[in-house]
């Protein structure tokens, strides 16, 4: 690495001073945990998607927003849950959290996201629910797949956690007419609460139940106990819950964060735009743009190694690490993870365009604290390893 540069991390979150004065102002108000600013970024959100029908629920996690929405539509034993093996492992992990299983199934090669067609082969008399991951900032084919539940009686529930703001034939993912739609805001998504998430529902009985769950099964949450204005202390158990609740000091950074949401879209997208430009040329594959009136979140920025290409990608990784920048693998897909290929006896050749994908893909660094001289130096870094 060059001595007068530094290293260039592969993401960092931009946190302002809107942020922080409301992280202090949480902690001075002596109310820490999930409380009055936790309520107002879920009304925010709501607020944010443009649908007063929908609720949104803020959680600790994406993946407690993914358990939580599969257990309030019932699956459980003996049921299956169809999703992409090109995902991080959360994503499937939530169903055998329930006692389901699993069913993998592959990518469409142009777009990385779940194959439709794939789906509808999976389908079996168990099956009770499909997650379609919007891989990188792109949306699944939200119309194709919907259409099929509804022809199966399949519930949705979309893992949206690269895809915000994205949108699926002009509507903005989380107001489909998907069962549930599943946001992150960990450290290194379009907006952070540093662990966190939002489910988003329009079904009132199913917002219900997972407002329960959320917070060990009680009736009534601390929030309601102890701001009422009468003594309020009586709660019941009603279901063997869990402890996914988001803290007010989480919340008030995405207070913040949602209202610079357009800002910081605008900012990937430029970034986007300039790694289109400057590697176009090379023997690479550019990650695909989205349909015409539609937007791409650009959570992630991934490019392919082409038939041709000089060296590999294990080589360009650590070329570019030792030119001092960072960069990552989105993903490992499952079917190459121990306990997914043991367990369901999973090959590499069952999944052609994911396997052929992961073996030529890396994520380059794409965030919004990323200067345009970054962007060159990263676009000059990859040129150089490739013989450009």
């Amino acid at each position: 690495m060059p001595e007068s540069l530094p290293f260039l991390p592969f993401a960092l979150p931009e946190i302002g001073e809107e942020e922080i004065a409301e992280v202090v102002d949480t902690l001075r108000s002596g109310w820490v945990t999930t409380g009055p600013k936790a309520r107002r970024f879920e009304q925010a959100f709501t607020e944010f998607l443009g649908d007063p029908a929908i609720e949104s629920l803020a959680v600790n996690s994406a993946t407690a927003g993914l358990h939580l929405a599969l257990e309030a539509l019932g699956v459980g034993p003996g049921d299956e849950v169809i999703t992409t093996t090109h995902t991080f492992t959360a994503t499937a992990e939530v169903a055998r959290y329930l006692g389901a299983d699993v069913k993998l199934v592959d990518i469409d090669p142009g777009t990385l996201c779940i194959d439709i067609d794939a789906v509808e082969a999976a389908i079996t008399p168990r099956t009770k629910a499909v997650i379609p991951v919007h891989f990188a900032g792109l949306a699944a084919d939200m119309p194709r797949l919907l259409a099929l539940a509804r022809r199966h009686g399949l519930k949705v529930v979309e893992d949206a956690a690269h895809a915000l703001p994205t949108t699926s034939a002009g509507r903005l993912v989380g107001t489909l007419e998907s069962d549930a739609c599943v946001f992150s805001f960990y450290a290194n998504k379009t907006i952070t609460t540093g662990e966190g998430g939002m489910v988003v529902t329009r079904d009132p009985a199913l917002a219900r139940r997972m407002k329960v769950m959320r917070l060990h099964g009680m009736s009534r949450d601390a929030f309601d106990r102890f701001t009422a204005t009468v003594p309020s202390w009586y709660y019941e158990i009603v279901a063997p819950g869990f402890k996914y609740n988001l803290t007010d000091i989480a919340a008030a950074l995405g207070l913040h964060q949602l209202k610079r949401l357009p800002a910081f879209q605008k900012r990937r997208e430029e970034i986007a735009a300039q790694f289109h430009a400057g590697l176009a040329d090379l023997p690479v594959i550019l990650p695909p743009g989205p349909a015409a009136g539609d937007a791409h979140a650009w959570h992630l920025y991934v490019l392919r190694l082409a038939e041709g290409a000089p060296i590999g990608r294990d080589a360009l990784v650590e070329q570019l690490f030792a030119a001092g920048i960072g960069c990552s693998v989105h993903y490992i897909p499952l079917h190459l993870q121990p306990y997914w290929r043991d367990r369901y006896g999973l090959r590499a050749e069952d999944f052609p365009c994911s396997q052929r994908a992961y073996e030529a893909m890396l994520s380059l660094p794409l965030y919004t604290r990323m200067t345009d001289a970054d962007v060159r130096r990263v676009v000059a870094a990859v040129r150089a390893a490739l013989g450009a």
